[in-house]
């Protein structure tokens, strides 16, 4: 193997950084992923529902291969930026010639209505992280109450139902949803986990009286029942009495309660929908009506994490307009607002670059891209000499400043007592819920 000619830092060790990883060592660069993690995998890992076996274990297989190759290499269990371990400045003056940031989108989106604060009100990504033993959410208390109302109309609104339908068994979710039964973005797929557990009564009352306001956009009724309805026929046996149901056309505006007793109830606005430029909308009506619960769960998508060292917009982090290096039409390259030029050497993949936009697939085409873009910066620099060199005595910098850091060889222990704890328990899979015990297995 011809030797390599530069060195890139790749910051996240989700789909997005571990996809940019592979094509940028298949194409002859030396490669570090670091990882605020111990485990690598990101949404992969931790943002997949449980049951998905097969589907969760075909992804780490990929990620196996990817770190098997000899030009990359991992540190986990470190935070790059503000407050972290290193900060970007360092790998630059150790001699890393680009930047990825592939972090994901690790802050919560919210409405920011009155009542967001009180006691039994979250964010989905908190639960899913819990239910998915991701520390430190592995080990927080969640108030999950009887009647959870979870606000969204996707695929992790449908994730938490299932949780809540079929592992905490509450009594009644609502799917609490903007606009009207046609809008909805979760799969038949999805359905299938709860359709058993749908209010078919319910359903009717709603349909009925969502009709009108369908019926005058142009929308079938009976085509949009019909997309919950085909769901019935592989769905997954009934395991609990929970009622699952729908509020449609419904905007929050307030959340009541109080912070002795927490939730009580979801005000919403009434909406009707009107189509703009082709698209559906929804519009407030002026009236409000009042939903009981004592759980609210928030599935309304996320944004880029505002406490990392990257300049921020709105949710997102900024990249140039009009890039020197695009791929497809499309900038990967960063851009200093407050000093209005770009972020030279520093690149944006996956959520980090977009937040929430597609999954594990969508993660994976935006890192490749991202690495095609590195690889033109890289092919207008100097090649670096000594590049063994230079990695070897950063990485024994880094272990010095961070004893706990984890390697590839770390990895592969904990992979090993996890496995022999999966046998002894007789589970299919087994992983530690904290870092602590994921240190101690490993002999760190």
């Amino acid at each position: 193997m011809e030797e390599p000619k530069y060195l890139v830092a790749i910051i996240g060790a989700g789909p997005a950084g571990l996809f940019a990883a592979r094509y940028l060592s298949n194409s002859g660069v030396r490669v570090v992923l670091f990882n605020r993690d111990i485990k690598p995998g990101g949404l992969a890992e931790y943002g997949i529902y449980p049951d998905k076996t097969k589907m969760k274990e075909g992804l780490r297989k990929q990620f196996h291969q990817i770190l098997d190759s000899s030009l990359v290499d991992y540190f986990g269990n470190l935070t790059v930026c503000c407050g972290g371990n290193i900060v970007l400045s360092d790998l630059f003056d150790w001699g890393f010639q680009a930047v990825v940031v592939a972090t994901g989108a690790q802050g919560t989106k919210w409405l920011r209505i009155p009542g967001e604060n009180l006691p039994g009100v979250y964010h989905a990504k908190d639960i899913v992280y819990y239910y998915n033993l991701l520390p430190p959410f592995s080990q927080r208390r969640f108030i999950i109450g009887s009647k959870v109302i979870v606000v969204g109309a996707g695929n992790v609104m449908m994730d938490l139902a299932h949780y809540l339908i079929r592992e905490r068994k509450v009594d009644e979710v609502v799917a609490v949803v903007r606009r009207g039964p046609m809008e909805v973005k979760f799969t038949k797929k999805e359905m299938e986990n709860v359709a058993s557990n749908l209010d078919f009564k319910a359903l009717d009352v709603e349909f009925e009286r969502v009709a009108p306001y369908m019926q005058a956009i142009g929308q079938e009724i009976v085509m949009a029942k019909n997309a919950f309805l085909e769901a019935l026929p592989k769905a997954l046996e009934r395991v609990s009495d929970t009622r699952l149901r729908f509020e449609f056309l419904a905007s929050p505006v307030r959340i009541l309660g109080n912070w002795t007793t927490g939730v009580s109830a979801l005000k919403v606005e009434d909406n009707y929908l009107v189509t703009v430029d082709g698209s559906v909308k929804s519009k407030g009506l002026g009236t409000t009506r009042q939903i009981e619960a004592n759980t609210i769960i928030f599935a309304i998508g996320d944004t880029v994490d505002k406490d990392f060292c990257m300049p921020i917009y709105g949710d997102a982090y900024v990249v140039v307009n009009e890039p020197h290096f695009p791929v497809d039409g499309t900038s990967y390259e960063a851009f200093d607002l407050d000093a209005n030029r770009p972020m030279e050497k520093v690149f944006l993949a996956g959520w980090a670059r977009k937040a929430s936009t597609g999954l594990v697939g969508v993660a994976r085409k935006d890192g490749e891209n991202a690495a095609q873009a590195v690889l033109q910066y890289l092919h207008t620099q100097p090649p670096m000499l000594d590049i063994e060199n230079v990695y070897l005595k950063f990485a024994e910098w880094l272990h010095d400043i961070h004893p706990l850091v984890v390697t590839k060889k770390w990895l592969a222990r904990l992979e090993a007592v996890e496995q022999a704890e999966a046998q002894v328990r007789h589970l299919e899979n087994f992983k530690f819920a904290t870092n602590d015990e994921m240190l101690r297995a490993m002999g760190l």
